[in-house]
């Protein structure tokens, strides 16, 4: 088995990630995530537009395991928009709370003081993933509840409290 990586979306994966999104729409997963259209247009205007915002592939090998985004900055919002989603075989191993807390991190280092993200009620599997992460939940807005995880402003390293700059 491959060694698993966090790799910046890049022209190098495209191919693999329009793969990964093919392999999601076919598993009926773009109802519960469709941050933008599935198409290589989309993804060519996100490598080369993008400026503050995060998107990350969660690799193993040449396959796309998850993908992951902070998005809102370029667009000039203070709280990014947090999206995940993970390979339909890829689940149950752990690897979207891996994906959530490295995106939590990459937040803190952009100085994010907190993080939001939208679930649909029914997508009961991630609804209970992001509780469990501290996410608080208010009422239903168009189909979705919008959950808000506070971060903090230092991470620590072997114990050690670090203030984050700007």
């Amino acid at each position: 088995m491959s060694a698993l990586e966090c790799r910046a979306l890049s022209n190098a994966w495209k191919q693999a990630l329009m793969r990964f999104l093919n392999d999601l729409t076919e598993a009926r997963d773009a109802d519960f995530f469709y941050p933008h259209p599935f198409t290589e247009d989309a993804l060519e205007s996100i490598i080369h537009t993008a400026r503050r915002d995060l998107y990350y592939l969660l690799c193993e090998g040449s396959s796309v395991a998850g993908y992951g985004m902070l998005r809102g900055w370029d667009e000039g919002y203070e709280i990014p928009s947090l999206g995940i989603a993970i390979h339909p075989a890829a689940r149950n191993a752990g690897l979207g709370r891996t994906l959530m807390h490295f995106l939590h991190g990459a937040a803190r280092r952009r100085g994010a003081s907190k993080v939001r993200l939208k679930v649909r009620p029914q997508n009961t599997r991630a609804l209970k993933l992001y509780q469990d992460l501290g996410y608080v939940f208010g009422p239903e807005e168009g189909g979705y509840l919008v959950g808000f995880l506070q971060l903090s402003h230092s991470y620590s390293a072997r114990g050690a409290e670090i203030p984050m700059s700007s």
